[in-house]
């Protein structure tokens, strides 16, 4: 059967057509949203929506307007990247990085042995104590800047600032 044919039968919602173009397309479009995203069982997840989208919206696919390949790859181009601007792709992707930190940094008890296994305290040598107080509110403690500026009781344009000071300090402590 002809690429044709199958879209038209697709378009008429047969279920076989849709199964057969599925079969076709699915690993590469799931993993051109894993190349955005960097997130296999997420990608897979997007890409069974993208599938329900064009399923949906097939009547809108115009074969004079460009491949049917393109259109499915821009419909699953455009979720991954609203994905990537969700607020609860970047809560996730924060607080897997955050968890991953605070028990390190939470526990008192030979914090300096795991603080050392891991090279933060040679980083973190010679910064000032306001630098110290800012990444631990953002970056281990999870706060946005604007928490951290409340918290800190300093506009935010101030936070915004010493945070650039002290990165530009931490990257003259990162030996390459």
């Amino acid at each position: 059967m002809h690429l044709d044919d199958l879209i038209q039968q697709f378009q008429q919602k047969d279920k076989a057509a849709f199964e057969t173009l599925y079969n076709m397309y699915a690993e590469n479009i799931c993993g051109v949203i894993n190349v955005i995203l960097k997130d296999v069982e997420r990608s897979q997840e997007l890409c069974q929506d993208v599938f329900v989208k064009i399923w949906e919206k097939s009547d809108q696919y115009d074969a004079s307007k460009g491949r049917f390949f393109t259109w499915i790859l821009n419909i699953a181009r455009n979720t991954a990247i609203d994905e990537l601007r969700s607020k609860t792709h970047k809560n996730q992707k924060k607080n897997l990085h955050v968890q991953s930190l605070v028990g390190i940094y939470e526990k008192s008890e030979d914090l300096d042995n795991k603080i050392d296994a891991i090279g933060l305290q040679s980083l973190l040598k010679g910064l000032k104590d306001k630098c110290i107080l800012l990444i631990d509110l953002l970056y281990f403690k999870g706060y946005t800047q604007k928490e951290a500026a409340k918290e800190l009781k300093k506009p935010i344009g101030t936070i915004k600032t010493r945070l650039r000071s002290c990165i530009s300090e931490l990257r003259k402590n990162i030996k390459v």
